[in-house]
């Protein structure tokens, strides 16, 4: 049986799964903003940052294709718990790491134990809050990632600025080691899923996940969600400062701003997802991402405003679309499948991730001024992915639904 948890518990179990997937997403995203630093420290080219940048995703995602054949087999808490400790010892060692080819090993080591958070954490909200308050959940979730561009980028930023890039790795252990503790205090047992009557094997279970069409429908609107935002995010920070001239003093700004607008906007776009249904919501922010998404890859020449404001539409959009889609691909899976499920959807997340870092950095080029060129044809790459995720998501059968609004 699901748990049943009091508003109290319940809002405890949403605040550490958001602090848990706060320092995983915070681990990610302050490599990108020092990419500028890490291209000359290292004296590395565009396409060996996003190899970089990748690295973290493509082992991400082969980790939780192998979590598949165990995530269902054992309680929620204790997997969780093990694979974010490890995770933590993984960061402490990108900071210790002495140079290029160590942290790339550091970065596949946190990216193998990493990959499993994500899932875990929104399998927990699926097996947890009911269908019809599971927008508003997962928008609570999803504030990690807002959280951790309004505060912890800029104070990475900082610790990098006034230390060395090795500073943001340790805060971001330390930060994981008081998370973990506190997690196994709050969190419940969370291993109904072990007395399911109808639990199959492992590898029936994943073979019973890929044989239902509706499954393989969900992951490619996953994947092409993530796609859509990772041919053009990894590059922001260089392109701004190299193309756009922003100085880097100002770069914490952009995630400042954004962050800040996503945090507020999160809870709204929540309930709008549940007043409005989980599909229609997500094909309306997936085509309104195309706008600023291609903005930023064609802002050079603008004022530091204009810069921010284009910055902060997307950082707001591509964070506000991430909460009707998890939900709405929560959502599409068969509940006695749900952890085998998510964890799939989590290595084609991360696998779509860095496959788009990976391409962007092909296409885009540095000019003998040291500018990129054909940023703005990975930015076309990424509106079209998004498209096309839109128009997938309209496929989708959602469990879980009143029959009138299985469909958009």
């Amino acid at each position: 049986m699901t748990p049943h948890l009091t508003p109290r518990r319940e809002r405890w179990l949403l605040f550490t799964l958001a602090g848990i997937q706060f320092t995983h997403i915070l681990d990610f995203m302050i490599m990108m903003p020092l990419g500028p630093q890490f291209t000359a420290l290292f004296g590395i080219s565009n396409a060996q940052f996003g190899l970089l940048v990748s690295a973290y995703t493509l082992s991400a995602g082969f980790s939780g294709l192998m979590a598949a054949t165990y995530i269902d087999r054992f309680s929620r808490k204790q997997l969780l718990l093990t694979m974010y400790t490890l995770f933590g010892l993984a960061t402490l060692s990108c900071a210790l790491a002495p140079d290029y080819v160590w942290l790339m090993v550091a970065r596949v080591a946190a990216g193998l134990f990493g990959g499993v958070l994500s899932a875990l954490s929104q399998t927990i909200v699926a097996d947890v809050i009911p269908f019809e308050r599971r927008g508003r959940a997962m928008s609570v979730v999803m504030t990690s990632f807002s959280v951790s561009t309004v505060a912890g980028v800029p104070l990475g930023l900082f610790l990098a600025a006034h230390f060395n890039w090795h500073a943001p790795f340790v805060g971001i252990a330390l930060l994981v080691g008081v998370l973990a503790l506190g997690a196994w205090q709050t969190l419940p047992r969370l291993d109904a899923h072990l007395h399911h009557p109808e639990r199959v094997s492992v590898w029936r279970g994943i073979g019973l996940v890929l044989a239902e069409p509706n499954h393989l429908q969900a992951f490619a609107v996953s994947g092409l969600m993530m796609f859509a935002s990772f041919t053009v995010i990894p590059y922001i920070t260089i392109y701004l400062q190299s193309n756009a001239g922003m100085l880097p003093a100002e770069v914490p700004w952009i995630y400042l701003c954004g962050g800040l607008a996503t945090l507020l906007s999160a809870r709204y776009f929540g309930r709008l997802t549940d007043r409005v249904g989980k599909v229609r919501m997500f094909q309306c922010l997936a085509l309104a991402v195309t706008v600023p998404l291609m903005a930023t890859t064609l802002s050079q020449g603008l004022p530091v405003w204009g810069l921010l404001v284009i910055s902060t539409l997307l950082f707001t959009v591509m964070s506000g679309r991430m909460i009707p889609g998890m939900a709405m691909i929560s959502s599409a899976a068969l509940p006695r499948l749900r952890g085998t499920f998510m964890t799939l959807n989590s290595a084609v997340q991360s696998a779509s991730m860095g496959l788009a870092a990976l391409v962007a950095g092909l296409i885009i080029g540095r000019d003998p001024q040291g500018q990129l060129t054909g940023y703005w044809m990975a930015g076309l790459l990424g509106v079209v992915a998004s498209g096309l995720s839109a128009w997938q998501a309209g496929r989708l059968r959602l469990h879980g639904a009143p029959a009138a609004s299985i469909s958009p």
